[in-house]
């Protein structure tokens, strides 16, 4: 049976609720109407997940993460942009459009579930956890798959967005993250799990791009794991940021209370970086600094003896509360991120931190093919505005804090992902991708800007509304 629909009403608000408003509609376009003029040598398409639907049956989703997973795809050949958007058919979606109900747990929402489910979620994650996976898509090889802090990602057609129904991979815990990275050496994928138990572990793992099965890098115990929703990587080092928003893993299991509600803050553990050789899998640990969150890494490298880190930080994990749904549909303002940099001193492991700016900035984007593991300059992100919310899409150089914006009265830009020009020379070179809603049109669109200067060069408007989403990546033709 089909998934009941929601309606969907624009209200004034200093949030617009219109982008935590739920999206039933899947069509295909084969053109969109663009107004201004594409760059020639721009060809691809720009694939993006999200949530989209916030409501199934009664139960109405708590948190912006636990939104049922929307996949969109803006494909632009020859000077045209054509548009798909389908639900991503996992098994979380499929079981909730069967059933009309709730049947796997969320970040934030849960349905009730029997004591033996809660702890087998320990001991048998296949079979119980959920794979909505709502927060970023990679490339594994020529595979797509749409990902989320779940170890069970979903791999789909990047044309039809129709889910292959297989698992691309296996994951070595009951946790990982959305956010992995590429071995430049390999071309295969770098991702951090958690896994939960008696005797619980981080563990750093490999995935060739043809393959199936993780290879270990290092794993390291664990009593009370920290969220961790990215993690580092130098030319050398896996980089491990622990914050103190830590889950004592028996909880997880017989709390009764939905996944995030089990952490705790704890601030007087302080934050603990890691670093593990690549090669090897040898811990350095001792890296202490004053209690912080954050979700982002931006970047990391090494310069003359030290780690330079640079993170989205937050003072607290306050910001996990800010993005509950009926928060954010009230107006509440949202605590805007800090870009800060951290030096981490492979001699005598002290740590020293900065702020790079005083513009909150948030979905941090760098040219990843050329700056990833090494000095850069450039970081791209979105910025808070005078309603609290992400109003602004930034450029902030990181050697001198300057900041260049766009904004639009009315307009909510998301994540603004680095496109380079084939051949550039300048890491600047290229153009910014980014899905705007407008919420007086009350439809979104996409927004093409000059990465240099942040010029609008096109945009070209969807048939409706795309609720606020988090990341994407753009594939070339």
């Amino acid at each position: 049976m089909p998934l009941a629909e929601a309606p969907v009403t624009a209200t004034r608000s200093t949030v617009p609720t219109l982008g935590f408003s739920t999206l039933e509609r899947e069509v295909v376009m084969d053109e969109l109407p663009l107004s201004g003029e594409l760059p020639s040598w721009l060809s691809g398409s720009l694939l993006r997940t999200g949530p989209a639907k916030f409501e199934v049956g009664e139960q109405r989703m708590k948190h912006w993460f636990d939104g049922l997973a929307m996949l969109h795809r803006f494909t632009i050949t020859d000077g045209r942009v054509s548009y798909g958007n389908r639900f991503l058919e996992s098994r979380s979606y499929k079981a909730a459009r069967e059933q009309g109900r709730m049947v796997y747990g969320e970040f934030a929402t849960d349905p009730c579930r029997s004591l033996f489910k809660r702890v087998q979620t320990l001991f048998s994650p296949g079979s119980v956890l959920p794979d909505n996976a709502n927060i970023n898509i990679t490339r594994l090889g020529e595979r797509f798959i749409a990902m989320t802090e779940t170890p069970l990602p979903v791999e789909f057609d990047p044309h039809t967005l129709q889910a292959a129904g297989v698992r691309p991979y296996e994951v070595p815990g009951q946790l990982s993250t959305a956010h992995p990275h590429s071995d430049r050496a390999s071309g295969g994928m770098l991702n951090y799990a958690a896994k939960l138990g008696a005797r619980s572990s981080y563990r750093f793992f490999t995935v060739g791009p043809h393959e199936s099965k993780p290879r270990m890098i290092a794993s390291l115990p664990v009593r009370e794991p920290a969220y961790m929703h990215s993690f580092g990587l130098t030319e050398r080092w896996l980089v491990l940021a622990e914050f103190p928003y830590v889950v004592n893993p028996l909880a997880l299991a017989l709390s009764g209370r939905p996944y995030i509600e089990n952490y705790r803050w704890k601030p007087e553990l302080g934050t603990c970086f890691t670093l593990v050789d690549r090669a090897t899998g040898e811990a350095r640990t001792g890296f202490q600094a004053d209690a912080c969150f954050a979700f982002h890494h931006v970047n990391a490298y090494e310069d003359d003896g030290e780690i330079v880190l640079d993170l989205c930080v937050y003072p607290d994990s306050g910001i996990v509360e800010d993005l509950y749904l009926d928060r954010l549909r009230a107006g509440k303002p949202v605590t805007p991120a800090s870009l800060t940099r951290f030096r981490l001193s492979l001699g005598d492991r002290s740590v020293r931190r900065e702020q790079l700016t005083e513009q909150g900035i948030e979905l941090p984007r760098i040219n990843y093919g050329r700056c990833n593991e090494r000095p850069y300059r450039y970081v791209w992100g979105n910025g808070n505005g005078e309603d609290g919310w992400l109003e602004q899409i930034l450029k902030i150089d990181t050697t001198d804090g300057a900041t260049l914006s766009w904004s639009q009265p009315g307009c909510y830009p998301g994540e603004p992902v680095f496109v380079a020009r084939p051949e550039a020379e300048d890491e600047d070179d290229g153009v910014l991708l980014s899905v705007v809603l407008d919420a007086e049109a009350e439809t979104s669109f996409l927004l093409v800007l000059d990465a240099a200067d942040l010029s609008e060069l096109a945009r070209a408007q969807a048939p409706h509304h795309i609720p606020f989403g988090f990341h994407g990546q753009f594939a070339r033709a």
